[in-house]
């Protein structure tokens, strides 16, 4: 592991935040780390309020959204909700959906096979429209590259407005509206929007005009908190906003879908690292084993009982995922070893047989063992499809482009993305995409990087940081949980592995003759002779609550060691 210590800030900016909001120097340090530079900054960052959320008309195209929606209810037109099957696009269908229903009742939802039609708008959905009359498609988390299939449900008379928050292309689609911070043309304050953030705007907007106040919206926010936390967007602006009282939600009064599911859980509190490992695999395995529909339905659902029988086959879902998930890593990787690619700047597999509800999960398993960009391509009908994982600091989706004459067609992420190519091409591909990341990519960034705030003394750590450590969540992108680096450690004589094959370390540290600290290190048994060894370590580390029997006490969750 590659530690990388955080530039900090000058003393004199520290001194002067520190004095101003009363807190401790190094808490300064953090929140100056954070863009957090004085008092009414700080403020909006512990107190997050609704009111910060930005007015949805200054999005482009909203008054436009807005207008055409109305107009489809006055005019009686039936609508199609329409979505990508994974968590982005499933919560957001329901989100939009159930708004829309609580007024109105002609509208549909949609959720494209992920194997018949694959990511985005289909020609398949738009005749779908088509049969059942429908005139107006609201496509969430999906469409702004969709050129060819806006242009086909013009032609048949169907209207679609777009909410998404992929980077469009050169070329946008005919839409009536589209709603994308994204867009050069978009003037939006906030630009790191999921796709079920943008829908929210839309009923935000809708809302208004409505009399429907912003608190009055709030019981929708735990969907965007999933959807937040599931597409590992920025937890920074606006995302904060959205994310800190949709857990409030979560953990308060969650819909019937969510707590069929949490029933199966013993979880009481859930914080956006729970809703990651939780809630997001099981919404997701519907859409990658059966259909997304089925989150859609779980999600929607105000009945406990049908709530329950749904979470159950998501559940049934979410082993049979796990399982495959395991199996086909196995198999890519045994591929990458026959091949002798263990030394190259990328690795690039292919099975036909890969389930491809599976291979985004793949990919990032790969990422985590050989740590390099990474993508993991099945059949599907008769091309090529691939999820694409990268390492922090490397833009993949830049990559792809570089590379877009192999492709039939790719969108994304900086760090994770699609593509579809015939098979003929795959070679070249694979070569080109070998060279483009070798000549463009720093060698560093093939490292793991721990990326640590600060320098701590042992006698730093109390309760209080803990407390107020614990008002900087919710964590993610743009603010993770803080790390620490402390020097000249030594264990107090008790270190021992646990867990399956002793793979975990269990130790007590401490500094100068100061009080031991508990510490649990995940994977790290292989450190026990570095910490039992007479010789003092440094130990990177964030800072956790461990409880036993009812008691809680302060602990170390170590990152690495040495």
């Amino acid at each position: 592991m590659r530690w990388t210590l955080k530039p900090k800030p000058t003393q004199e900016d520290i001194d002067k935040l520190s004095a101003e909001l009363k807190v401790e120097k190094l808490v300064a340090q953090l929140l100056l780390q954070r863009g957090i530079s004085n008092y009414e900054e700080a403020k909006t960052f512990f107190r997050p309020e609704l009111s910060d959320l930005h007015d949805p008309f200054l999005m482009k195209d909203m008054d436009k959204a807005v207008v055409r929606i109305e107009q489809a209810i006055e005019n009686e037109e039936n609508i199609l909700v329409y979505g990508d099957y994974d968590v982005d696009g499933t919560t957001s269908v329901a989100l939009m959906s159930s708004f829309l229903m609580e007024f109105y009742p002609n509208v549909a939802t949609y959720i494209p096979d992920r194997y018949a039609e694959g990511y985005g708008i289909s020609f398949q959905g738009i005749d779908f429209a088509e049969d059942n009359d429908i005139s107006l498609i609201i496509a969430l988390d999906c469409g702004v590259k969709a050129v060819e299939k806006v242009q086909y449900a013009k032609e048949k008379g169907i209207d679609v407005i777009i909410c998404d928050h992929h980077r469009p292309g050169d070329v946008l689609p005919d839409a009536v509206a589209i709603l994308d911070p994204k867009q050069e043309a978009c003037s939006y304050p906030y630009k790191e929007l999921c796709g079920c953030g943008v829908g929210f705007k839309l009923i935000q907007a809708l809302g208004a005009s409505k009399g429907i106040t912003i608190e009055q919206l709030t019981p929708y926010l735990d969907l965007v908190a999933t959807a937040i936390a599931a597409d590992i967007v920025p937890i920074t602006g606006e995302n904060r906003v959205l994310a800190y009282f949709g857990l409030q939600v979560i953990n308060a009064s969650p819909r019937i879908g969510f707590t069929a599911i949490l029933d199966q859980v013993n979880k009481k509190e859930l914080t956006i690292t729970d809703v990651v490992f939780i809630l997001a695999p099981r919404i997701n395995a519907a859409g990658r084993m059966k259909h997304g529909q089925h989150a859609v339905n779980l999600l929607k659902e105000t009945d406990l009982a049908t709530a329950q029988k749904y979470a159950q086959e998501i559940e049934s879902f979410n082993a049979e995922r796990k399982s495959l998930d395991k199996e086909i890593t196995e198999e890519a990787l045994l591929q990458i070893q026959n091949n002798q690619e263990e030394e190259r700047f990328t690795s690039v597999v292919y099975n036909e047989n890969w389930h491809k509800g599976v291979i985004g999960i793949v990919a990032s398993r790969l990422t985590e063992t050989y740590y390099r960009p990474t993508l993991v391509f099945t059949k599907s009908g008769d091309k090529l499809a691939a999820s694409a994982r990268s390492v922090k600091g490397f833009d993949i989706y830049n990559a792809l482009e570089e590379c877009s004459d192999c492709l039939e067609q790719f969108g994304g992420h900086m760090y994770a993305a699609g593509l579809t190519l015939v098979e003929e091409q795959y070679e070249t591909f694979k070569q080109q995409f070998e060279k483009v990341v070798a000549d463009s990519i720093d060698p560093q960034l093939l490292q793991p990087e721990i990326s640590i705030d600060a320098k701590i003394e042992m006698d730093q750590i109390s309760p209080k940081l803990m407390r107020i450590l614990k008002q900087f969540a919710p964590f993610g992108p743009g603010n993770m949980t803080p790390v620490f680096m402390a020097e000249g450690l030594k264990d107090s004589g008790y270190a021992r592995g646990v867990g399956e094959d002793e793979k975990h370390l269990k130790c007590a540290l401490y500094q100068n003759g100061s009080t031991p600290i508990g510490a649990i290190g995940f994977n790290l048994g292989n450190k026990m002779g570095l910490v039992k060894s007479v010789k003092p370590f440094d130990a990177v580390f964030s800072l956790d609550e461990n409880e036993w029997n009812g008691t809680v006490s302060l602990q170390l969750k170590l990152r690495d060691i040495r």
